[in-house]
């Protein structure tokens, strides 16, 4: 049995240092950057962008860069600072624009997510033209070697457009001529969810053939607001080389730029439920990086692509496509997209962590049942009953241990007192008796160690999936992902008051303290007082540890209680053991 207590002591342990350093050091952090981009925001016209935008172009180590110049001959020159024409984008999830100034798309929206569940919030916007504080968008374009007579269109160019929106139903195509015989087409294309499909080519007119070489940028100004967990990753993402890179905002800041050499893979953004990601040719060697180029005022991350130089053969031409994915991480769609783009690993772009064999498994679990019922709070309590089924054989072993080691209490007691004074004694004929009753005190370690992954599964499935984002339950709870919003300290929020995360226990968590209190009564009593008043103390301590967890992981343990609860009792019961003594 000390082997089961050390075991869930380091448990407890473990936990409280983890909500202190999120309480503690990571919170204060994310307030001081807020305050940070917040002074940046309003103060915006007093800095100056450290950087063009056309300075974030691929530089690799080729030799190739894109030229950098006006709209060129046979375009009529646009001054910068006047507003873009824009394209406008309507599909069954996005909404938004294309700049026609550069041929960007920076200004999306996501039709089916909002902000937050106050009525009057507004819907996410995934996309920010360059010009704002918080631009964020996507480009593509064509690179040379630098001395090349060749004249490309830049971040200032004016392209045409076919039609005035892009729709599933009605692909646009962009062109612009460069005035020396090379004619530049993208056609894009969206469909009713979140992929664009976007297709470069260049009609070569001269008698000279050309070398040019296609890149994809997505840049993103201002560092995002991170949720700073540990167990998330937010940032540059990407499989490159066939492994995964997870670059933090940090690290980049720090070292500047992470390249790569790659043939297939893809890279973008990855924030906790939204994404762009650029899957470039699968088939083609790329040169890419994770970039940081910036100041204190004004922080720019970037990452890109750029293909090796194909050839716009004289009088014919060439063309390359790429797909970017600009929207909401819903599983399932993901792992489709993953399959249509041919790219590997695609599903990484959710972060599953290092317990993906059990994380995954266990949100397609939860999908199974909300399929059936409709509600991701019964999914959650028919997952746990499944889970209980799948380890009743080693729980029931457990209880019945447990229950022997009730029903020797009274002379484990005599023991305790016939030989207060010598410990070895004492350890020894408690031995005995474990022996002569055929009771094994280590029988209740092994399904708390399986059980303790699968709660840690579950738990990240609930913090990492936009599925269980702003999905109700019943009553009060109206999103599982999020803390139980009713504490008993503000009188159920009838007071105008906000306590501290740490103190504010909710209804859920205060009833899984007492199940699990509840469950403690049944178990059998300490012989160590310190250790007794130890134990007395957890279920207090869990209830303020788990309190700003998921309520959805609260619903989960308090659930499992009860139905361990239930089993021990009937255990109980059939060996003639009391619940009082």
């Amino acid at each position: 049995m000390s082997d089961q207590r050390n075991l869930i002591l380091a448990i407890v342990l473990s936990l409280v240092v983890l909500i202190v350093y999120q309480q503690f050091v990571e919170a204060p952090q994310m307030e001081q950057q807020a305050q940070f981009e917040q002074e940046m925001a309003a103060n915006g016209s007093a800095y100056s962008d450290p950087m063009a935008d056309s300075s974030l172009t691929p530089q690799p180590q080729s030799g190739l860069s894109p030229q950098v110049m006006g709209a060129g001959a046979g375009a009529e020159p646009v001054a910068a600072s006047s507003p873009s024409p824009r394209i406008n984008i309507r599909s069954q999830s996005l909404t938004g624009s294309i700049a026609l100034r550069g041929a960007r798309l920076d200004d999306i929206s996501l039709n089916n997510y909002m902000e937050s569940l106050d009525e009057d919030t507004d819907n996410v916007q995934l996309f920010h033209p360059s010009e704002g504080m918080d631009g964020y968008y996507a480009e593509y374009g064509w690179a040379t070697r630098p001395g090349a007579s060749v004249n490309l269109p830049t971040t200032e160019t004016l392209w045409s457009a076919s039609s005035g929106e892009l729709t599933p139903a009605n692909p646009i195509t962009l062109s612009w001529a460069n005035g020396a015989g090379l004619l530049f087409t993208r056609i894009i294309s969206v469909d009713e969810d979140y992929a664009f499909t976007v297709t470069d080519a260049v009609q070569n007119s001269t008698t000279n053939d050309i070398a040019l070489a296609p890149y994809g940028v997505i840049s993103r100004k201002g560092r995002p607001d991170t949720s700073g967990f540990v167990i998330l990753h937010e940032g540059p993402i990407g499989v490159l080389g066939g492994e995964l890179q997870e670059i933090d905002y940090d690290d980049l800041r720090d070292d500047g730029r992470f390249e790569t050499q790659t043939t297939g893979g893809w890279l973008g953004f990855t924030d906790k439920y939204w994404m762009a990601i650029m899957v470039p040719d699968q088939n083609l060697p790329a040169s890419t990086r994770f970039f940081y180029n910036g100041s204190e005022a004004v922080e720019r991350y970037q990452v890109d692509y750029l293909h090796a130089e194909m050839i716009a053969p004289a009088g014919g031409s060439v063309e390359i496509t790429s797909h970017l994915f600009a929207g909401a991480k819903e599983v399932n769609l993901i792992d489709a997209y993953g399959e249509q783009f041919g790219a590997a690993l695609f599903d990484r772009t959710i972060d599953w962590g290092w317990l993906y064999f059990l994380t995954k498994p266990m949100f397609m679990a939860l999908d199974f049942f909300y399929g059936l019922v409709g509600n991701f709070g019964i999914a959650i309590l028919l997952l746990t009953i499944t889970v209980k089924l799948i380890f009743y054989p080693l729980a029931n072993k457990q209880y019945v241990s447990m229950t022997k080691m009730k029903k020797l209490s009274p002379k484990m007691k005599e023991i305790r007192e016939k030989y207060k004074d010598d410990r070895m004694r004492q350890q020894q004929e408690t031995m005995e008796l474990y022996k002569k009753e055929k009771v094994n005190p280590m029988a209740g370690c092994l399904p708390i160690l399986l059980q303790i992954p699968v709660f840690f599964a579950l738990y990240k499935t609930l913090f990492v999936t936009i599925e269980m984002r702003h999905q109700p339950f019943f009553g009060w709870i109206s999103d599982l992902s999020a803390p139980d919003p009713l504490t008993p300290l503000n009188l159920f929020g009838l007071i105008p008051w906000d306590p501290p995360s740490m103190i504010a226990v909710g209804i859920w968590p205060i009833l899984m303290g007492l199940t699990m209190y509840l469950q403690q009564k049944m178990n059998p009593q300490q012989s160590d007082p310190i250790q007794a008043k130890i134990f007395l103390m957890m279920p207090i301590l869990f209830t303020f540890i788990l309190a700003p967890f998921p309520v959805g992981l609260v619903i989960y343990w308090t659930w499992n209680n009860l139905l361990s609860i239930l089993q021990q009792w009937v255990i109980m019961r059939r060996m003639g053991v009391s619940i009082k003594d």
